[in-house]
């Protein structure tokens, strides 16, 4: 294994000049490495590889001698002769999400503890063209799997086309039936998001959704509907945006003029935030008048005013979930192809919910 020289530092005198320093304008050799750190080239291998088996005097004498001479292992090189590139790649269609940036967050986490790297590739249209575009440039850069971060439905076409004979586990999808998909329970934390505010009354929970291409909105979407009608309660007009606190803003002008809402569930935590500020400025007070639901549970969840009520997502579980996956499907010939990991949610309870101003007897049902 070699790299390019970065300095010249001849090696002690009362060693044998076999093997002379390298001049700057040579390469230095993990032999070179070896020489000047009184070891054995396995020895380097072994702490160029991050092996545990190496003692931490020796360890630090080799990671002097590496400083010295400027050697910087050859990862191409190595890859060749273990048969893998140690990296996985990441495709996704945007950085502009809690979500996504949560999950890739997790995903280089988790990579990392396993010894893993990670190459991104952002897709800007959600195209068939795109997806094969990105998969053609990660081949370029020679990565061992793919994770693909795929949140919404594509523009032209309802299968994700993925090449053949690449190790793929797809997170936030609905494509379970075809390829290994890693999501929250979706519907699962809707139903106790709902559930929660027809328990403390309400006659019924308006919701503000994501947008219509998004996965996880249409499936929190769905969940809302079916939790309402199993439980006889009337469904109020759906309020759509985008998951941006300023749809927010806009659905919550709409709902705080509308004396019956007395309860919303909005598809994420910064719609719910919008929705805050249009209740203030009507007047109508959180939760004495109007309870707030989020979904997301992110950082500051617990600052807005009031403390936001919301589904907590478990980001890191997916993003491990991911990376054991691919993992997986790497090294057992005989890995689950397809199918739907669900990683569970939970309700946080903060001071957004309350019980209705009046409270009264809720219908059967």
């Amino acid at each position: 294994m070699i790299a390019q020289v970065a300095t010249d530092q001849p090696g002690p005198a009362t060693e044998p000049a076999a093997l002379p320093a390298p001049r700057r304008t040579q390469r230095v050799s993990m032999a070179h490495v070896a020489r000047l750190a009184g070891v054995s080239s396995q020895t380097v291998s072994r702490v160029s590889n991050g092996h545990p088996g190496v003692g931490e005097e020796t360890r630090a004498q080799v990671l002097t001698a590496m400083k010295q001479l400027g050697y910087r292992p050859n990862s191409a090189a190595r890859a060749l002769k273990r048969g893998e590139f140690r990296t996985i790649g990441v495709i996704l269609f945007t950085l502009a999400t809690t979500g996504n940036i949560r999950t890739l967050e997790a995903i280089a986490t988790s990579a990392a503890n396993e010894g893993y790297a990670i190459t991104l590739i952002p897709v800007t249209a959600p195209t068939q063209d795109g997806v094969r575009g990105a998969f053609t440039r990660l081949g370029e850069l020679a990565v061992d799997a793919v994770i693909v971060i795929m949140e919404v439905t594509l523009a032209d076409v309802g299968v994700l086309p993925l090449p053949p004979h690449v190790q793929v586990v797809v997170a936030d999808s609905n494509a379970g039936d075809r390829y290994s998909v890693v999501d929250t329970d979706q519907a699962g934390g809707t139903r106790e998001a709902v559930r929660h505010l027809l328990d403390l009354g309400h006659r019924t929970v308006w919701h503000i959704s994501g947008p219509a291409e998004s996965f996880a909105a249409q499936r929190r979407a769905r969940a809302w509907r079916a939790t309402l009608e199993e439980a006889g309660r009337e469904v109020p007009p759906l309020a759509a945006g985008d998951w941006s606190a300023e749809s927010g803003y806009r659905a919550g002008l709409l709902l705080a003029r509308n004396p019956e809402c007395t309860a919303v569930f909005a598809a994420n935590d910064q719609m719910a935030l919008g929705l805050l500020r249009a209740l203030h400025e009507a007047g109508r007070s959180v939760p004495h008048d109007v309870s707030v639901v989020g979904f997301d549970d992110i950082p500051e969840a617990g600052s807005f005013p009031p403390p936001l009520t919301t589904v907590h997502q478990d980001f890191a579980e997916v993003g491990r979930r991911c990376v054991a996956g691919v993992l997986r499907k790497m090294r057992e010939e005989h890995a689950p192809e397809r199918g739907t990991t669900l990683v569970p949610t939970h309700m946080v309870i903060r001071h957004s919910t309350a019980p209705p101003p009046t409270a009264p007897p809720a219908p059967a049902g």
